[in-house]
């Protein structure tokens, strides 16, 4: 008994060890989504997607402790079910979607917390601006598919401070607080393919 125990054990370990072993990963973008929300005259929140979007993860670590993850969005495909809104964030006041049509994250670590938790660190393009962002991620863990592929679950979180990319549109109120919030948070959902 104790020694079926022992393997029994040893083929879970096993299992989870190869699970990510060299393993590359892209996003399905159709249960996919990139959202964002941002204080709006003070007292509200005014809530934003992308609608097109690409990443990958590749790692080759059980622990995803050396994932690497790439990831870019479409500034064009902003949606805040208001074009004319949609339309003043693609200008110069904000993304300049012509200039800069692209937002882009490049991982520099992804450090395993406990549980399903990770802290993901890397560089976020906006505009012509770099700066480092730490995200907070879920695993939602893995699936194997009836076509006999898998598929894995993320919930990244983090939020930026928008004038510090380059997104400094803005009025003061009467108060002197602004009418749009400097901090935005950010939320990407992603289900993820294994590829062959």
């Amino acid at each position: 008994m104790k020694k079926q125990f022992l393997s029994l054990v040893l083929m879970m370990t096993l299992a989870v060890s190869v699970s990510f072993a060299q393993s590359t990963w892209k996003v399905d973008k159709g249960h996919s989504n990139v959202k964002f929300a941002v204080t709006h005259m003070v007292v509200s929140e005014v809530e934003g997607s992308f609608k097109m979007f690409d990443g990958s993860l590749v790692a080759s670590k059980a622990d995803l402790s050396d994932a690497v993850v790439n990831f870019s969005v479409d500034v064009n495909s902003v949606n805040t079910d208001s074009e004319r809104r949609d339309g003043h964030l693609k200008s110069d006041d904000f993304f300049n979607a012509e200039k800069f049509p692209q937002m882009k994250f490049t991982s520099t670590s992804m450090k395993p917390l406990g549980g399903n938790k990770y802290a993901l660190s890397g560089n976020l393009t906006i505009r012509d601006i770099t700066k480092p962002v730490t995200f907070d991620v879920t695993y939602g863990g893995q699936i194997k598919t009836q076509n006999g592929g898998a598929k894995a679950g993320f919930k990244a979180k983090t939020s930026i401070d928008r004038i510090g990319f380059g997104l400094k549109w803005d009025r003061a109120l009467e108060t002197g607080s602004l009418v749009v919030g400097k901090d935005v948070d950010v939320t990407i959902l992603v289900e993820m393919d294994l590829q062959k």
